[in-house]
């Protein structure tokens, strides 16, 4: 993960074009996979994602806008795209599932 990052408040489990699932779990990790290893197909919705990732990067917008565009464009290529279990949260020492 990037300084810069910012991670979702959930993360995106993504099935590739392989068959195999990616789970995404912040705004850099969408755009590095945009920007490194996307399909060939590309659309408004890619371009839109790329774009509101970056921004949610430098701060101009939120990180939730960026998720969404992100599904939004995995959409439009065929790849599907759920939420994943959110991470367990550490507190005091212990792994906990609930967020207090």
């Amino acid at each position: 993960m990037s300084k810069r990052d910012i991670p979702w408040s959930h993360p995106l489990k993504v099935t590739l074009r392989a068959g195999m699932d990616r789970t995404f779990a912040s705004v850099y990790d969408a755009l590095d996979y945009l920007e490194n290893e996307w399909p060939k197909k590309r659309g408004d919705r890619y371009d839109r994602a790329v774009l509101a990732c970056r921004q949610g990067l430098n701060g101009q917008a939120p990180a939730e806008l960026a998720r969404e565009a992100f599904i939004a464009a995995c959409l439009e290529t065929g790849l599907p795209a759920v939420t994943a279990a959110p991470p367990p949260y550490r507190r005091s020492g212990y792994l906990s599932w609930a967020r207090v």
